[in-house]
């Protein structure tokens, strides 16, 4: 898709609000993975040269190692700016990172071997730092953000195994799941394109239902910001989907069995597709119906979140139907030309009829005029009235009478006695 595509439509469906949730377990490299977006999307479209310095300074601070380096839920920048992707695409920009849920190994959450008591703006108290971790991260989730995205990590970009984040990554995945916020999953990883980081990525489409990409954050280019934007945008609900139907389907009334069908099929394929990445996946099995020959995405407008699909009929269905609604065997194009020409030649027939027709049964009688092609005439004769002569021309032609007349019946019950002989 082309890349003011996507933030145009993007910006539709935020209503022009970009609040991005950075979530995940800790030491994944969010903060990285914000400090490289500002840089490559967000500050370059800045066009105020004061919110420009001020959100270079407000960008977070990102290490190596075990030692968490965010220690509360922060805006970046502090308040939304506007960038200019082009001169039709505006967009209110903020990014909101967040400690993340705890993962065994992580250092920084302990104090002389006590947890590490923090204040924090929703407690007039003191509560632990892995407690506030946690309460910040569902804020960000469920508070701050118009759409999400998880970071984790193969636990190639720090000594932590990957068996360490994967309880927390559950976490943080079921919960933007519960809420229907659009998001993504992030594998940050120092080899992301390493068979092994692949087929973890495929491992957790298939465990969580969700998109997984894997990149280095480090690393990240502006074709890879535009991927993630991208695949995020397939993340936002379904707002309608339309199907195109052969227009002769169209035609037959509602309660034909036909349409019934393919209403109830439309039910059953798409109940359970309720995100636009979902709908590519429901399309075959909406072939299975004897009614369908072929079913593609005809257009997908993911500003709007809208689908239109069309839908073509299987080979001899419409002979079929017109079989079953005509009463004859229509078994093919031939069949159908022969009886289309009778059928006209019996119309122009019916045509003549049909005005007297009516007047019968609104007067009791109605005329047949003739057609100009039926009239006869005879042989001219030669007329004299004193010094005049003329020419006399006669012409006949047929004409039908209807007459509308209440035929009477009497029925007389008669009576017969059968005689019983020997």
């Amino acid at each position: 898709m082309d890349k003011f595509n996507i933030y145009q439509q993007i910006a539709e469906r935020t209503q022009g609000d970009i609040y991005i949730g950075i979530v995940g377990p800790v030491r994944t490299g969010k903060s990285t993975f914000i400090k490289r977006f500002m840089d490559l999307l967000v500050i370059p479209n800045i066009e105020n040269t004061y919110q420009k310095e001020r959100a270079i300074d407000e960008l977070p601070q990102s290490a190596s190692g075990r030692t968490i380096m965010t220690t509360e839920p922060k805006f970046i920048p502090n308040e939304a700016v506007e960038v200019v992707i082009d001169e039709n695409v505006q967009l209110k920009v903020r990014m909101i990172d967040c400690v993340g849920y705890m993962v065994k190994g992580a250092m920084g959450h302990l104090e002389n071997n006590a947890p590490r008591m923090v204040s924090t703006p929703w407690y007039d108290h003191q509560i632990p730092f892995e407690e506030a971790a946690e309460l910040g991260t569902k804020k960000v989730i469920n508070e701050h953000s118009t759409i999400g995205i998880v970071i984790t990590t193969d636990g190639s970009i720090s000594d932590i195994p990957r068996e360490d984040y994967v309880e927390a990554e559950r976490r943080v995945i079921t919960e933007l799941k519960d809420i229907n916020r659009p998001f993504v999953v992030i594998i940050n990883s120092t080899n992301p394109r390493d068979s092994e980081t692949l087929k973890l990525r495929d491992e957790m489409e298939q465990k969580y239902g969700v998109t997984v990409i894997a990149m280095d954050c480090l690393q990240m280019r502006i074709d890879d910001v535009d991927t993630v934007m991208e695949k995020v945008l397939h993340e936002f609900p379904i707002c309608e989907i339309g199907i195109n139907i052969p227009k002769w389907v169209e035609a037959l009334d509602d309660s034909h069995w036909l349409k019934a069908d393919i209403i109830n099929s439309i039910r059953d394929t798409f109940k359970a597709a309720t995100k636009i990445r979902a709908i590519k996946d429901a399309l075959p099995s909406f072939e299975q119906y004897e009614f369908v020959k072929r079913v593609a995405v005809d257009k997908v407008s993911l500003g709007e979140g809208t689908v239109l699909i069309d839908l073509s009929a299987a080979d001899g269905l419409l002979y079929r139907i017109l079989s079953e609604e005509s009463g004859m065997e229509i078994e093919g194009e031939h069949k159908l030309i022969s009886l289309i020409k009778d059928l006209a030649r019996v119309k122009k027939e019916y045509d003549r009829v049909e005005y007297a027709l009516h007047e019968v049964k609104v007067k009791g009688y109605g005329m047949v005029s003739p057609q100009m092609e039926e009239l006869t005439l005879e042989e001219p004769e030669i007329i004299k009235q004193g010094n005049k002569f003329g020419v006399k021309l006669r012409a006949s032609a047929p004409s039908i009478h209807i007459v509308r007349y209440k035929q009477k019946c009497n029925c007389n019950k008669r009576r017969y006695r059968y005689n019983k002989t020997a």
